[in-house]
């Protein structure tokens, strides 16, 4: 996905967020959402890595 789906979605949440009081689940799910994308990314990373060392 584009990096502006995750920011629409992050403005969503954090709407539904002030509007029910949540703040700080918000800031928390940011935090796992952050890690997460990191993890994935990384995750990417190392099997393209991978996938071009098994093709030579």
């Amino acid at each position: 996905m584009n990096n502006w789906f995750y920011v629409i979605y992050a403005v969503l949440l954090a709407g539904l967020s002030i509007v029910t009081g949540e703040i700080v689940t918000f800031v928390m799910l940011g935090f796992i959402l952050l890690t997460l994308q990191n993890i994935h990314s990384t995750l990417k990373k190392i099997l393209n890595a991978n996938s071009k060392e098994f093709k030579s």
